[in-house]
């Protein structure tokens, strides 16, 4: 796998939108927001005032309510969806994933009722996808602020994991892989 010219990530809560800002100054980068609201507000103001306040956004970070485009020509797509959602933005997005591309769980917890990791959910929904994790003792707005921090990108895959580390760093955020 080269370098990711295209992102796209799926929740716009505070973590999900950190990670797309980010995200956007790598590479072409998209977020999905429920609410058409929230994904106008992102995309004109370049703010999500409902979870990060008045925190600029990379003013390269566009955003849809609609997830076929979010997703339209994405060469990996994180989910920033919680765990008790996932599943369900896993199966609307399934249709409309580039067979392969990598899947990042930016989420934590586990699912209701099977106890899974967000990866396991992802791993089951998205067969064919290689499952990554980005995570790490982080606050989003924190990291949104360029307060210096880190997490870990893990997957099974040096491959993969090497573009993922690339796509979602930045001078202040580091991104190690596992």
């Amino acid at each position: 796998m080269n370098r990711i010219e295209q992102v796209a990530v799926l929740g716009a809560g505070s973590w999900g939108t950190t990670i797309a800002s980010i995200a956007a100054t790598n590479a072409a980068a998209t977020i999905w927001a429920r609410d058409p609201d929230q994904a106008a507000e992102i995309d004109g103001r370049h703010t999500n005032t409902r979870y990060l306040g008045e925190r600029p956004l990379s003013p390269a970070l566009r955003a849809t309510d609609d997830l076929v485009r979010a997703v339209d020509g994405a060469e990996v797509v994180a989910f920033g969806i919680p765990s008790r959602s996932l599943r369900e933005a896993a199966r609307a997005a399934a249709p409309h994933l580039r067979p392969g591309i990598p899947v990042v769980s930016l989420a934590k917890g586990l699912e209701r009722g099977t106890h899974l990791r967000p990866s396991q959910i992802l791993e089951q929904e998205l067969p064919g996808h290689p499952v990554a994790v980005l995570s790490g003792p982080n606050l989003a707005r924190e990291v949104l602020d360029g307060l210096a921090a880190a997490a870990v990108i893990a997957t099974a895959d040096e491959a993969v994991a090497r573009p993922l580390q690339e796509a979602f760093r930045s001078n202040l955020f580091r991104v190690y892989r596992n």
